[in-house]
């Protein structure tokens, strides 16, 4: 468990030996493992982590594979090494909360000191027979397709793909990199009561694309959202699908 900085908390659990010929490097299974213990733990900067050692006894492996597990969630950010101390938390994963009114900005207003977007590209499309009935509009209806990164104090947090009927949203484009926020576009299109209808959430291993938007390794463990924003009176406004960096975020619904 972990508390605070001074370094007297110790992440506890207890581990198990990993599969051999599973299809995925044994250093990248324990790393994966750490990732989630972590999280699971509650988190807390400053708190350690077991030895090379006992690790090495817990995944009953060399101390070889368990530093090459650490290397790498420490090249990530979530783990650092103190020179003769040993290896500690390096910040805690944001918590994302997941109601009725889920807005980036709002969740992440007292966790970052700096919170951007970044539009990752735009087309048209038309809408098949699971959007056409997800936004209530009819199937080949003109939809725009957009994809975004959001980032807080720089670090990729979450890359999505938002769906919105073009008819009610015209100047998408032009209205998102302007304030770099769908929640401001929602407001400045007079949709700015929108909540959260419905969200579907699962766990997925990161793609290579994926891992290159969110600066994470491929094959890494996500977080996946489906989710569909409505107005006030029902209507459907926005379908979403969202890929979390799941060492970065932690979702409280």
């Amino acid at each position: 468990m972990f508390h605070d900085k001074r370094m007297t908390d110790q992440l506890d659990f207890e581990g198990r030996p990993v599969k051999r010929r599973a299809g995925i490097a044994v250093w990248k299974q324990i790393a994966e493992t750490l990732r989630i213990e972590l999280t699971r733990a509650g988190l807390g900067e400053g708190a350690r982590i077991p030895t090379e050692q006992v690790l090495a006894e817990k995944f009953s492996v060399n101390r070889h594979t368990v530093r090459r597990a650490i290397s790498v969630l420490i090249e990530e950010g979530l783990l650092r090494s103190d020179q003769g101390r040993g290896t500690f938390v390096a910040k805690s994963p944001i918590a994302y909360k997941i109601g009725p009114r889920t807005r980036f900005t709002e969740n992440l207003r007292d966790q970052a000191e700096t919170i951007s977007g970044r539009l990752l590209g735009i087309r048209e499309v038309e809408a098949d027979d699971l959007l056409a009935a997800e936004l209530q509009v009819a199937i080949g209806t003109v939809l725009f397709e957009m994809q975004t990164l959001s980032l807080a104090d720089g670090v990729p947090l979450i890359t999505g793909t938002g769906y919105f009927e073009k008819a009610k949203f015209p100047t998408l484009e032009a209205d998102y990199l302007e304030t770099r926020s769908i929640t401001k576009v929602m407001q400045k299109m007079g949709y700015g009561n929108y909540r959260r209808g419905e969200t579907r959430i699962t766990a997925v291993h990161c793609s290579k694309e994926h891992a290159a938007i969110l600066e994470i390794e491929a094959g890494s463990p996500m977080i996946a959202t489906y989710s569909v924003d409505v107005l006030e009176d029902g209507t459907p406004i926005q379908v979403g699908r969202s890929y979390m960096a799941s060492e970065r975020i932690q979702l409280t619904v």
